[in-house]
């Protein structure tokens, strides 16, 4: 699969309804997926492999994962009702129905905190701190604890507390990937009808 033809099937995933501020749920673009997803597919960390998806929204990650080729794929959200989202939004691709069929595919209901698995593979879009400090420090940890391979994104101006983070847990910063951001108006604070922030994907693999 090209990652163009991943690009425009991810676009038809639809982001959860009544989204939540302080839990930070903007929905990640279907380009930045796209491109996320499939270089982590040019580096051997996707397909045949166990993925986990944290703060896993209305399931681009997971979705896109599946599509290409992933062993297994298991989707993490504290908001039930995201992962409401999420299921419908596998209902639209007939071509993951034995993912689901067979539980390759699923959704957990549960806070990262308490995420104890083991995969392959993270991929995520966790919060970026902007409305709570530190909110992406737990994803950080359960992603590192629970993986040997992570693909995060973060908020670019927190690169020196990602990479420290990242090498206390006995990780190492292999490669960074920048990206403009979009935040839609979504919520009554925002002043602009849309703006765009930078952030930076992190791939990290643990020694």
């Amino acid at each position: 699969m090209k990652k163009r033809t991943l690009e425009i099937m991810l676009s038809s995933v639809e982001a959860p309804e009544n989204p939540s501020a302080p839990l930070e749920q903007y929905p990640t673009p279907s380009n930045i997926a796209a491109d996320i997803l499939y270089f982590a597919y040019s580096m051997g960390d996707i397909e045949g492999k166990k993925i986990a998806d944290l703060g896993c929204g209305g399931g681009i990650f997971s979705i896109g994962a599946s599509l290409l080729g992933a062993d297994s794929v298991i989707g993490v959200d504290a908001d039930e009702s995201s992962l409401k989202k999420a299921r419908e939004n596998v209902g639209r691709f007939p071509v993951l129905s034995s993912y689901m069929k067979e539980n390759r595919l699923q959704f957990l209901v549960m806070d990262v905190r308490e995420f104890g698995m083991q995969a392959d593979t993270v991929l995520m879009n966790p919060p970026f701190g902007s409305q709570t400090r530190g909110a992406d420090r737990p994803f950080l940890e359960a992603a590192i604890n629970s993986a040997q391979t992570v693909y995060s994104l973060h908020n670019a101006a927190t690169e020196e507390f990602v990479t420290k983070k990242a090498e206390e847990m006995g990780a190492e910063v292999t490669a960074m990937k920048n990206y403009k951001f979009p935040i839609p108006f979504m919520f009554k604070f925002h002043r602009k009808e849309k703006t765009e922030i930078d952030v930076t994907m992190f791939r990290m693999e643990r020694g």
